[in-house]
Parts: structure tokens; C-alpha cells; sequence
């Protein structure tokens, strides 16, 4: 979009009513309607790496019904994010639900042509496996990147049944690829049980700093987002965000939940912590319909990505006003 066009926004809610019309994330234009967009909002229908409970597929059509009723100014950001840069709902990646390894190939594929057009992304997932082919994407473009990861769980284990690619292990399969700037790598929110003190021995090999939940409710969530940023400096930054590092209070829908995670205000008070840093793309991802109520995970998860669009489309629009 060049700097003289106006982006085109949601559906007017005064005209038609938040529950009518197609589901897209926050009612925006599907990309073949706006041609070029800055910020692509994709959803992968992909569950087949889930170690418990499945149902992740309908993980991203939930939130965008449930994404229904966000409304066109963030005053948390002092952002009119839709109004700042071309956002636009991209649909689905289709992914082959048999065989992972070629979904993993379908998914960076489709995420590097999106990428290619000049777009950041905002995925909806999906279970935490296709965090390891956006990487790749976005790597491709900007070199290493650093990681904050919010989850309950590191997903940095080698394998489940001797598969490579499952959601337990995008991240150490990131780190052995080289596609991430092991100096910037964070772990947010997580808590439960391991196997054995020595996943967090390999995790801290890997160059993960962890802030757990309890780190979280402790120090509050300024204190923690100004200890992220630090971390981060000005590096190009990926932020995967499984919705189980929420407490199951307020992300009951989910394949894993864990006891003692973070509230909903928490989270999205660290987000907006992280403003200033330089967000290339990010996901939401672990979304399970299925045992979710009255759309509470689906809510959470909603406004989880609108923060995160506004920080992307605030950072496009200083860029091309030349701040």
C-alpha cells in the first residue's frame, strides 16, 4: 500500500450489526478484496502434532467469530490500528492433516509468499508445530531472529515417538537450524511439571531465559515487559504466544492446560510493554474450541492478536512517516 492510500477497514458495526456477515478477524477486508496488505492475518487449520487433547484445527475460525466485537481505536496503545496500514484477513493455509512433515513444507511455502509481498503476519494456529515453518519464513527475510515464546510449556523437547516435528519441539528444531538469535530468546509464563530437571538444563543450552508465571504475578507486568525489551534490544523479533500460558481460568480451551498460569490483563499488559520493539510477524496459536466456554480462550485470544496487529501496524506507519 503506498502512502497516499487510505487502508480500508472494518465493516461498519452502525450499519451492520457485529453478529451479521462473513467472520472475518475483526471484520476486515480478505485479501483479494485490498490486493496488497501490510499485516496478513492467516489462519492454519493444523492440529496433527498435538501430544493430548486435538482440536486446535478450529482454533482460528473461533477466534475471528469471537473477534466479532473489537472495535477500531486500541486506547491501551493510543492506536486506530486499522486506519494506521492495510490489514486484511488472508484465510487459511491449507495444510495436509496426514502427513506432518509435508504440512510443515506447505506452511512455510505459503507463509513465504506472503512474506514476499511485503506483509508481516499474524497467524492464528493451529497447534504450537507450525511456529518452526513461520520461523523459517521469517528468517529468510530478516536473518536470526530473536524469540519471545509465552507459553506453560518450553517446547523445546527432541522428540515424541520419534517424530521431529511435533508442538512439544518447534524450538529446539528452530535452534538447530540456526534461525534464531540465541542471544534474544525467552521463554513467558511457563509453570507445571517436566520430565526431569534436565529439560531445563538442554533449555538453558539452548540460550532460553525463562520468566515463569510465577515471575510474572511476583514482579508484575511492567517490571517483566522492561526485562523482555531489554533482552530484545532492536532486533527483528518473533512473538509465538500459545494461549495455554494463560491460567485455565481464562483460556479453558485448550489441548494442555496448567494450573497457576497468568491472567488475561497480564498478558496483554506485557504486550503492550513490548511496543517499542521491532515486531517482524507473530502467532496465536493452541486454541481448542471444543472445551472452551462462552468463547473465553477464543476472547482472550482475539484481543491477544489485536494487540500484537497494533503493534505491527504503529511501527509501519513511523516507518513510512520517517520516524
Amino acid at each position: 500500500m503506498s502512502s497516499t492510500e487510505q487502508p480500508r477497514g472494518p465493516i461498519d458495526s452502525s450499519r451492520v450489526p457485529r453478529y451479521a456477515g462473513p467472520a472475518t478477524f475483526a471484520r476486515l477486508p480478505r485479501l483479494d478484496e485490498v490486493g496488497t496488505t501490510d499485516v496478513a492475518v492467516v489462519g492454519v487449520p493444523f492440529d496433527t502434532g498435538v501430544s493430548y487433547r486435538p482440536g486446535a484445527r478450529f482454533g482460528g475460525n473461533a477466534i475471528r467469530e469471537a473477534s466479532r466485537l473489537l472495535r477500531p481505536y486500541n486506547p491501551a496503545q493510543d492506536a486506530s490500528p486499522f486506519a494506521l496500514a492495510q490489514v486484511a484477513d488472508a484465510g487459511d493455509i491449507a495444510a495436509n492433516p496426514f502427513n506432518i512433515n509435508e504440512a510443515v513444507e506447505t506452511i512455510e511455502a505459503a507463509a513465504d509468499d506472503l512474506l514476499g509481498t511485503g506483509a508481516r503476519l499474524m497467524t492464528l494456529g493451529g497447534d504450537h508445530t507450525i511456529a518452526l515453518p513461520l520461523l523459517r519464513s521469517v528468517a529468510k527475510k530478516h536473518g536470526p531472529v530473536a524469540l519471545l515464546h509465552f507459553d506453560a510449556h518450553l517446547d523445546t523437547w527432541d522428540t515424541y515417538f520419534g517424530a521431529e516435528y511435533t508442538h512439544g519441539t518447534p524450538f529446539r528444531r528452530a535452534v538447530e537450524e540456526g534461525i534464531l538469535d540465541t542471544s534474544a530468546l525467552s521463554h513467558v509464563g511457563t509453570r507445571g511439571p517436566l520430565y526431569g530437571k534436565q529439560d531445563l538444563t538442554d533449555d538453558e543450552k539452548m540460550g532460553f531465559g525463562i520468566v515463569t508465571s510465577a515471575d510474572i504475578y511476583r514482579r508484575g507486568a511492567d517490571e517483566v515487559a522492561d526485562q523482555l525489551r531489554q533482552r530484545i534490544g532492536d532486533r527483528p523479533l518473533y512473538i509465538s504466544i500459545d494461549i495455554d500460558c494463560l491460567d485455565p481460568a481464562h483460556a479453558p480451551g485448550t489441548g494442555t492446560p496448567e494450573a497457576g498460569g497468568m491472567t488475561s490483563r497480564e498478558l496483554l499488559e506485557i504486550l503492550r510493554g513490548l511496543a517499542s520493539c521491532n515486531l517482524v510477524s507473530a502467532d496465536v496459536v493452541e486454541v481448542a474450541p471444543a472445551y472452551d466456554h462462552a468463547e473465553i480462550t477464543a476472547v482472550a485470544a482475539s484481543h491477544t492478536a489485536y494487540e500484537l496487529t497494533t503493534i505491527m501496524t504503529r511501527q509501519i506507519a513511523e516507518a513510512r512517516n520517517g520516524k
